[in-house]
């Protein structure tokens, strides 16, 4: 063909050429690439098609929703995937194949099945939760050990996020007056930024472990279609391999993310995040307070049978002391009558002795009535030595548990210097609990006095 023809010339051939080929309307498969609203009303979107790999691209096109059509589509849609139009989704559009002759190609869509993109939702959840079962992870977190005072919490969340601020009025204030040591990780919490976001906070909290006891994910506050973006493989990962519970309170009624799943601990809003962890804080007051009530109890119990153990032992000894002291004597009568029987022995064999044989048999007569006078005062003496040994032990032993109970005293702990400082009643256990012009109480030892904060 020699005719020569202008570009607008070509353009209406070509423009005439699809009219013609491809009259009708298409369900066509694409991922949303980028997607805006003009002041109009109208929605103008890049549609794309991705290679198996999800990151190059085979085919793309643009795409317009006229606003007489999108603010059915869009409400219908939104209705019944509680999802929003945005990038990164997958939707089944019924179209029509326009040309321009300055846009060039485009799609005129005309309708969008919200079932296909709830399919592929599912799809993309079961696939990730598949995967973290076949890789042993999917549980690792809710495996961890949960700390007995969750005392120390990161927060990853936004700072203008409604859900947020709930969290902490709710936290700050309860009623029992519990302080939590808060820090806030700062990041989006929806958007494409999330993923990288959430990451960054983890891994920045897993540097500094010893100073949190877990880390809560909030979001709350913002609309439900947002759910999606914690349906995200590396986020979840991330989560199984993080060496602290993570507790989520993503704002969602219905649904669980993938994020919610493998978290420790899944709960529907902020503000049941917070309930939680005072709820936590209350148990393991009562437990501490059941566990003095019990040393109380055993302590009590101890010092009873110690003194039940003494009163016994005291009761004993008297018949035995009493029974040696008998045995003593019935030795010493025995060894007096054998005296006086070998003396009379002597007497009757040698007759009349001489003087000085009586004075010295007598003498060591009574040398050996005083050696057994002296063994049996010891052996008495070193009885009664024994006995208040064994009394004098049980005494101390009774007094020491006399001593750990009056230390226990509250005010005890008062006379060795410390003071206990309130305010409306309150205890203060933090200095962030006072503000200017309060006026606190400080109870010491010996009375109390008042103060004003300035």
């Amino acid at each position: 063909m020699n005719e020569k023809l202008t570009l607008t010339e070509l353009q209406l051939i070509i423009k005439d050429s699809l009219y013609m080929a491809l009259p009708d309307m298409y369900w066509v498969i694409a991922e949303i690439s980028e997607i805006r609203e003009n002041y109009n009303g109208h929605c103008y979107l890049e549609l794309v098609e991705k290679h198996p790999d999800e990151i190059s691209i085979r085919s793309r096109v643009k795409a317009v929703i006229w606003s007489s059509r999108y603010r059915f589509i869009k409400s219908f849609f939104e209705n019944s995937t509680r999802e929003s139009l945005r990038e990164g989704i997958k939707i089944l559009v019924r179209a029509k194949i326009d040309y321009h002759e300055i846009y060039g190609l485009s799609l005129v869509i005309n309708d969008i099945d919200p079932a296909f993109t709830i399919g592929e939702m599912a799809l993309k959840r079961q696939m990730i939760l598949k995967k973290l079962e076949e890789e042993g992870v999917l549980t690792m977190n809710k495996e961890l050990d949960f700390p007995l005072v969750p005392q120390r919490i990161a927060i990853i969340s936004s700072s203008n996020a409604a859900g947020y601020d709930d969290f902490m009025k709710h936290l700050t204030g309860n009623s029992f007056g519990y302080v939590f040591y808060t820090a806030l990780i700062e990041t989006p919490m929806q958007g494409n930024e999330t993923e990288a976001g959430v990451i960054r906070a983890l891994e920045k909290i897993a540097g500094h472990l010893e100073k949190f006891d877990l880390a809560v994910i909030i979001r709350g506050g913002g609309s439900q279609t947002d759910l999606s973006w914690f349906d995200n493989y590396n986020i979840a990962y991330y989560i199984t391999q993080f060496p602290l519970p993570v507790i989520t309170g993503i704002g969602h009624e219905k649904d669980l993310s993938v994020a919610d799943i493998v978290a420790y601990r899944s709960l529907k809003t902020p503000t049941a995040v917070a309930d939680f962890l005072i709820e936590c804080m209350n148990n393991a007051e009562i437990s501490l307070i059941e566990m003095i009530k019990k040393i109380i109890e055993k302590s009590r119990l101890i010092i009873e049978e110690s003194k039940i153990h003494i009163d016994s032992s005291r009761l004993k000894l008297i018949p035995v002391a009493r029974m040696m002291i008998s045995e003593f004597k019935e030795e010493l009568s025995g060894i007096l009558i054998d005296m006086i029987r070998t003396g009379k022995e002597y007497i009757m064999r040698a007759g009349l002795l001489p003087v000085n044989h009586k004075s010295r048999l007598i003498s060591g007569a009574r040398s050996n009535l005083s050696a057994r006078v002296t063994l049996l005062t010891g052996k008495k003496q070193s009885l009664i030595n024994h006995s208040k040994n064994c009394l004098n032990n049980m005494n101390n032993k009774i007094g020491r548990f006399d001593s750990s109970l009056k230390i226990l005293d509250p005010e005890n702990v008062l006379m060795r210097g410390y003071t206990i400082t309130s305010l409306n009643g309150k205890i203060i256990k933090k200095s962030v609990m006072l503000k200017k012009d309060d006026k606190i109480d400080t109870r010491f030892s010996d009375g109390s006095v008042s103060s004003k904060v300035i």
